[in-house]
């Protein structure tokens, strides 16, 4: 197949995660949750996207904490922007497919023996950092942030659109950056980066993470922060000792930009690996 011909097969696969994404946010948005509307229209109507926000607010809203529009728009806003959000989970796991169909013709067999078990990792610490982020972080966040209301005089009151972009942000980041082994193990595997340089470095790759904690749960307090500062160390060493499994099996590729270019033996200069004589001193290499 031709550059333009992938191209347009490419175009094809996505048209059906585009179409699943508004299906699955129109669903979202108008869909009713009670089942019972079917049968009595005049029944209260509750859409899907009503259920979620209503299940958050139970599980994560203090008792004490009130939620205000501020804006006239603004639960319009949720509205459409939780539909989208929920709706684009639904889609999450499609994409992926048509991707890997796009991709998957292109692999060898021994390539696609061993993308499965980075495509299992993924998608296990991707929804491992989604449950922790929700159920962990999200809570003490929120509990962290409170003391503040009380020592300024303020009243626990906040704006719809803060919370739950509080509440979506922080568990979506938490998913993606519970990921990082996985992508540190790959850099491994191809040779960009050694264990070896990892260990050395230690006290630098913990520095860096806890920068990422803090850009991700800034002002979550010291708890959270501690939390998702401790998951991500021991992610970190998990996916040191998996990377050094492949270089005892020496399944280690080499860049091409790592690998020294071969020298003439007379002259020094770099030449091409195939070739019989130096292009610079013109003498053979036999």
């Amino acid at each position: 197949m031709t550059f333009w011909e992938h191209t347009e097969e490419f175009i094809k696969r996505l048209k059906v995660p585009l179409y699943t994404l508004v299906i699955a946010t129109v669903a979202m948005m108008v869909f009713p949750a009670n089942i019972s509307f079917l049968s009595n229209p005049f029944a209260y109507y509750e859409p899907l996207v009503a259920v979620i926000l209503r299940l958050i607010r139970e599980q994560v809203l203090p008792s004490n904490v009130k939620l205000i529009g501020f804006e006239f728009v603004a639960p319009i806003e949720l509205y459409f922007v939780a539909s989208f959000f929920f709706g684009f989970a639904v889609t999450a796991p499609v994409l992926a497919y048509e991707i890997f169909r796009f991709i998957d013709p292109a692999l060898y067999p021994h390539e696609r023996r061993a993308l499965y078990p980075f495509i299992l990792s993924f998608l296990t610490l991707f929804v491992g950092g989604l449950v922790l982020g929700y159920f962990l972080l999200v809570p003490y966040g929120i509990a962290a942030l409170l003391p503040f209301f009380q020592i300024t005089g303020a009243e626990p009151v906040i704006s719809v659109t803060s919370f739950y972009y509080f509440v979506f942000f922080l568990t979506l980041m938490t998913g993606v950056v519970s990921t990082f082994p996985v992508f540190l193990v790959l850099f491994v595997k191809f040779g960009i980066v050694k264990t070896k340089t990892l260990t050395k470095n230690r006290t630098y790759v913990y520095f860096a993470l806890l920068v990422l904690v803090l850009l991700i749960t800034p002002g979550e307090g010291g708890l959270a922060n501690f939390m998702l500062f401790f998951v991500m160390a021991l992610l970190f060493e998990g996916g040191i000792l998996v990377a050094k499994h492949y270089e005892k099996k020496g399944e280690i590729r080499e860049p091409r930009w790592l690998i020294e270019a071969p020298k003439c033996k007379f002259c020094k200069k770099a030449i091409p690996a195939s070739a019989t004589f130096c292009p610079k001193c013109g003498k053979s290499q036999k």
